[in-house]
């Protein structure tokens, strides 16, 4: 969901008081919609997707381009230094000012102004001069896009255009009962807030419908007096002009299905609700999953059509090929029917189309062997015999075949877990460069050399304080494995399951149980059983761990293992990884 005006305002009114007055240090763009501007201890993210448009602090570290896009080198340029002089939003309304006091080149101060239009697939981000004229945005809106508003370098900024819908902030209860009185009866009690009041997002209106009536669905008709929609929305009404705001997220079989500033009571025992100590918190748990699937969606999405291809590929190859290999392996038959063709050539002449005769190989059974009328008797014995040989010969050939074609699926179903499991642009440009190395992608061009540095490996710490290595692809994984790795640490990995090799460090310690076990669940975590339950993962001391000779990046083979038995939770995880 987008954020509506009213949890908007919640996050200005807890930001202002921690902002106001501090330096921009850094200012970042990680992705095509979101900046970050950064301060002394504290991240500001602004995103401006159509999908989660937002203004809060963020706690995820987001990798950033090898190349700063030109609007963060704007940013850079305007506001680097400069001061948070205040927040303003516009009542109800889905946009917030960000003031700054600034510098330019000669040390001169001006004032500068960024400006978050949260408005789903109209969201912008815009940077205005002390005088309101428009430095420039994110997306540019010229006439063609709009002819009631452009948005362009060197015109006055103006605010979106009014709904003429009233504030539900200023209505009377008057006001409500005239309103009310003229509603459709068929109208729902949610559309007809809707309809009536700015500023309600339809989670609320249906809230206010249910705390009034009970039901989401009650109709007007149904409500005799309006008087129970009017109390809920006036103590909505004092509660937002108040400030008391619960940051509060939903979840349906634990994963986020919504948000809201209030309880919300609607949903009875379908939803489970948590509470976050802060809306930024609620915020990064809300859209942290949803931006990692984006990200791995934009950024992967030709890696994962190429994997993708190449696997569906083999897969049919590998179908063909075991239809061939099972055809061999009546190969016998062709020989015996040479055989029985030969023990018959003086009851044969040319032109038959097929030779009836016993099969002393099967107690003289019947036998009918089709044979080529433009062919001598005894070429149609050679015909059989070079058919058998031909036959033994691609039993051979055909079993290596399968061999390296079931490698090469197994090895791409390990690149696409990685994909789906990649976070940042360096995790896409390995992956990438490891598909290239292994034949299933074009290689560069002459003289274009690949100049980025391989990411680190994901790192955590047990409770004990041990640290736990994750690979983030199959070239990482043996690299951490085969040569990082001391041959007295312990290697994990999901038992026959596609996944990340897992390195506990002992430095020279005994690993508890504890310890086991939270570097397993790290081990199931990033796996294709991330959502599974009680996911057996194996572990053994590096030095059982070897390469196959021949074996494809992240393929080993390990011996005398042990297995425990984990259930991977995200918020076991992150803990891992804050400690």
């Amino acid at each position: 969901m987008s954020i509506d005006a009213i949890c908007l305002a919640a996050v200005v009114a807890e930001l202002e008081p921690q902002l106001t007055g501090l330096r921009v240090d850094k200012i970042q763009q990680p992705a095509r919609d979101q900046v970050v501007l950064l301060f002394r201890g504290k991240r500001l993210l602004l995103n401006a997707g159509a999908g989660a448009p937002r203004l809060q602090l963020t706690e995820i570290l987001r990798d950033n381009p090898a190349e700063p896009p030109m609007f963060c080198m704007l940013l850079r340029k305007h506001l680097s230094g400069a001061r948070v002089a205040g927040f303003t939003q516009p009542p109800l309304e889905r946009l917030v000012k960000i003031e700054f006091n600034a510098s330019d080149e000669l040390g001169r101060a001006g004032k500068r102004t960024l400006v978050l239009e949260a408005m789903g697939r109209r969201s912008n981000l815009i940077l205005l001069d002390g005088e309101g004229r428009v430095i420039d945005s994110l997306r540019r809106v010229d006439a063609d896009m709009s002819a009631a508003r452009q948005v362009l370098p060197g015109l006055f900024y103006q605010p979106p255009a009014s709904t003429g819908r009233l504030p539900f902030l200023e209505e009377t209860e008057e006001g409500f009962a005239t309103r009310f009185a003229a509603a459709p009866a068929e109208k729902t009690l949610d559309a007809f807030l809707l309809d009536q009041y700015f500023g309600l997002s339809p989670l609320m209106a249906r809230e206010l419908a249910f705390q009034a009536a009970g039901d989401t669905d009650t109709r007007v008709f149904q409500l005799s007096t309006p008087g129970p929609l009017w109390r809920a929305l006036e103590a909505f009404s004092s509660r937002v002009r108040e400030k008391r705001f619960t940051p509060v997220c939903l979840l349906r079989d634990g994963k986020p299905l919504d948000f809201a500033c209030v309880p919300v009571d609607q949903y009875g025992g379908a939803a489970e609700q948590k509470a976050y100590p802060s809306f930024s918190a609620l915020l990064d748990g809300f859209y942290a999953a949803r931006e990692r699937q984006e990200r791995a969606r934009q950024r992967g999405a030709d890696l994962l059509r190429a994997a993708s291809t190449a696997r569906d590929r083999l897969r049919r190859k590998l179908a063909l090929q075991e239809k061939e290999y099972a055809e061999t392996q009546n190969r016998d038959k062709l020989r015996i029917q040479g055989d029985l063709i030969t023990a018959n050539l003086y009851r044969m002449e040319r032109g038959q189309s097929r030779l009836e005769c016993e099969n002393y190989y099967a107690d003289n059974a019947p036998a009918v062997i089709p044979l080529d009328p433009l062919l001598t008797p005894q070429q149609n014995a050679a015909k059989y015999y070079k058919r058998y040989t031909k036959a033994k010969t691609a039993e051979k050939y055909l079993r290596q075949q399968m061999d390296l074609a079931e490698r090469d699926l197994e090895y791409l179903e390990s690149v696409l877990a990685e994909i789906r499991q990649a976070e940042t642009e360096q995790d896409f440009l390995d992956i990438r460069s490891e598909l290239r190395e292994a034949g299933f992608l074009k290689k560069q061009g002459k003289g274009k050399k690949d100049k980025s540095r391989p990411a680190a490996p994901w790192e955590f710490r047990t409770s004990s304080g041990l640290r736990v290595l994750v690979g983030r692809n199959n070239r990482q994984n043996d690299k951490l494995t085969l040569k990082d790795a001391d041959r007295r640490d312990l290697w994990f990995h999901t038992q026959k399951i596609h996944g990340s090799h897992v390195i506990l460090r002992c430095a020279g310690q005994t690993p508890g149980e504890e310890d086991l076990v939270q570097a397993a669940m790290l081990a199931a975590w990033f796996s294709q059983a991330r959502e599974g339950g009680n996911v057996p993962v194996d572990y053994t001391e590096v030095r059982n761990v070897k390469k196959p000779a021949g074996g494809r990046p992240g393929m080993v083979i390990y011996t005398t293992c042990r297995t425990v038995y984990v259930t991977p939770e995200e918020e076991a995880v992150k803990a891992l990884q804050r400690t």
